[in-house]
């Protein structure tokens, strides 16, 4: 027993002087309780043998940029459902209210059809004011809950249409009216916003990305084509979708062109307003009121499928500090943006574009497929015309790829030529009133019109991305575009009466005008002048936040903090003044002019006065 006393004690003083015993040298080592447990914490906290972090950092970059696509598809399948409800109910409706037997038999003396000219002059009038308040929405709501409500808006109009009175319709026509330049807008910049994501997530390796600097010129040129090109390929299918309404059920109770047509006598471009002495009875039989609740309602069924993939499927545009940085820079320099962007040449010479592109498409619906359409085949043949249109501006949205490799000009002035031909041919061509052997050629142009279109609108987002790739939102430039395609419809809805020849006309010197503009642009940007670019302003964040949290002095008194408080104001203004004007970009001038220096001077003049004379009375205090 003394010896096993012995022989453990041995061992326990040398396992404390960190040598095993004599005895024991060739055995191996066992740990000792808190060197076990290190270890163990160690091999619990430490890297696993199989990690590896650039393969991690590759996976999760590969799952950001598929959150990006989904987001794009989103978008575009919302905006493409959302449009061809609008679009497909609003033409059922109009073809119903038209009809005199459905009016009278269904409302009597309601005056449905003084109600649908109230409701058009709401949707088409509203959004002339669209720039007054659309940067203010876009900057409470955000970009996808400015999406999000909008879509709302379109899904409260089709529930309208279950109970069509006066109160009902004309209220949601003029809301619809409201929100349309600012989901256009929102669109617009959450499609470019997606692509300086999608960027960032493929050169997440970059030093420019990882250091958030700017990027290289034109870095994000190829996936703002991209981008765009998909949305308008997908949202250009809402022209297709919008005629199934009236195929699978509308068409069941048209009359056929010999009756609808039996007093017209002039199409095309002898025609007058949209159809001259078009007969008043266009169904021949009445829809059960059962059946058309059934149409709306898989049409509102669709509607709140937009709105749900609005919600779910679409992520935010901007990170939440991002969305805080543009609500603290003040309702006045929101509301002042848009204006100021107006004072670039480049956003100016590109104006006429932005009309012409609204007069096209509502020449294309209204003027091509009625005036010359409907007139010379009949109102059973519109479906056909529509999908036709629709089909061949989503298929060609995908020529606007092309400037991947091709000069930037290209695309937008090769839309422009073929409304060029396609105008001068309209001219000059009258088809005949119930001539069904017109119909492949009225397909034919109504394909190549809608080629033009998706050059066009393609064009004009993608150049308008590719312009201001440098800005950090441009919810504002497209605010611009979509306002003045809205004074286009406007003017398009104020014209209805002319003859189709002025139509033709004004058509024709928009996009001559338009064209001039354009390239005198292009020709301005070769030659490197100098354009103004506003900055937005830098936030002021005077309320402490999770996010601008700033360490707080406790022996400092309230008059140091006001005084500094001043003190900072007065230099943010003087830099704001200065640098209000100031170009990013380095083609740009930003030096400020000979009155706007005198300004700076005073202001420098009456700060160092003002600090001479605080020191003059600390040292009289001192005294």
């Amino acid at each position: 027993m003394a010896a096993l006393i012995a022989d453990d004690n041995v061992y326990r003083e040398a396992e404390l002087d960190g040598a095993p015993p004599a005895e024991r040298e060739n055995a191996p080592q066992l740990p000792g309780p808190e060197g076990n447990i290190q270890g163990q914490v160690e091999e619990f906290l430490g890297p696993h043998p199989d990690y590896d972090e650039e393969e991690e950092e590759r996976k999760y970059y590969r799952r950001k940029r598929l959150g990006v696509v989904k987001n794009v598809v989103g978008a575009s399948c919302g905006g493409m459902i959302i449009y061809s409800v609008y679009m497909g109910l609003l033409q059922m409706q109009l073809i119903l209210h038209y009809d005199e037997t459905y009016r009278e038999v269904k409302y009597g003396t309601l005056g449905l059809e003084d109600i649908d000219n109230k409701m058009l002059m709401g949707i088409n009038v509203t959004p002339i004011v669209g720039l007054l308040y659309t940067p203010v929405l876009i900057r409470f709501l955000g970009t996808k809950w400015m999406m999000f409500l909008a879509s709302g808006i379109y899904a409260l109009f089709v529930s309208t249409n279950y109970w069509e009175r006066y109160y009902t319709l004309v209220p949601s026509a003029v809301a619809i009216g409201v929100v349309i330049v600012p989901l256009w807008a929102s669109m617009g910049n959450y499609i470019t916003r997606m692509a300086q994501q999608y960027y960032e997530f493929v050169n997440y390796k970059d030093e420019t990305v990882q250091e958030q600097k700017k990027p290289p010129k034109g870095a994000f040129h190829s996936y703002i084509i991209i981008f765009q090109s998909v949305f308008y390929i997908i949202f250009h299918l809402s022209f297709v979708f919008a005629e199934f309404p009236t195929v699978l059920f509308l068409n069941n109770y048209l009359n056929d062109y010999r009756h609808t047509l039996f007093k017209v006598s002039q199409c095309g471009a002898d025609g007058k307003g949209v159809i001259e002495n078009f007969n008043k009875t266009v169904l021949k039989s009445l829809p059960r009121s059962l059946l058309l609740i059934e149409v709306e309602s898989a049409l509102m069924g669709a509607a709140f499928l937009a709105m749900l993939i609005f919600l779910l499927l679409c992520g935010a545009a901007y990170r939440p500090t991002e969305e805080i940085d543009l609500r603290s820079i003040g309702w006045g320099n929101i509301f002042q943006l848009p204006f100021k962007h107006l004072r670039d040449y480049r956003i100016r010479l590109l104006c006429p574009f932005f009309i012409y592109s609204g007069f096209e498409v509502l020449f294309a619906i209204q003027g091509l497929t009625l005036s010359y359409g409907v007139c010379a085949v009949g109102m059973e043949n519109l479906w056909l015309l529509v999908m036709v249109y629709g089909l061949s501006s989503s298929f060609c949205s995908a020529l606007a790829m092309a400037l991947l490799r091709l000069p930037r000009p290209v695309i937008l002035l090769a839309g422009a030529f073929v409304h060029f031909v396609l105008i001068i041919a309209l001219m000059c061509w009258s088809p005949t009133p119930r001539d069904i052997t017109r119909l492949p050629y009225l397909l034919v142009v109504s394909a190549l019109w809608g080629l033009g279109t998706a050059l066009n609108k393609t064009g004009l987002s993608t150049l308008l991305g590719m312009l201001y790739e440098d800005k950090e939102r441009l919810d504002f430039v497209y605010t611009i575009y979509h306002w003045w395609q809205a004074i286009a419809i406007f003017i398009v809805y104020l014209w209805s009466a002319l003859p189709m020849r002025a139509k033709l006309g004004l058509l024709l010197l928009t996009l001559l005008v338009a064209s001039l503009c354009y390239v005198q642009m292009e020709r301005r940007l070769a030659k490197k002048i100098p354009f103004r670019l506003p900055r937005i302003p830098r936030p002021r964040h005077k309320v402490k936040g999770y996010r601008y949290l700033e360490e707080e002095n406790s022996d400092e008194s309230d008059t140091d903090l006001s005084d500094a408080d001043d003190d900072d104001d007065k230099e943010e203004d003087e830099r704001m003044f200065v640098e209000e004007d100031r170009n990013t970009d380095a083609d740009s001038q930003g030096s400020p002019g000979p009155e706007r220096k005198r300004v700076r001077d005073r202001r420098r003049k009456h700060d160092n006065t003002a600090y001479e004379q605080a020191g003059e009375r600390d040292d009289y205090v001192r005294h």
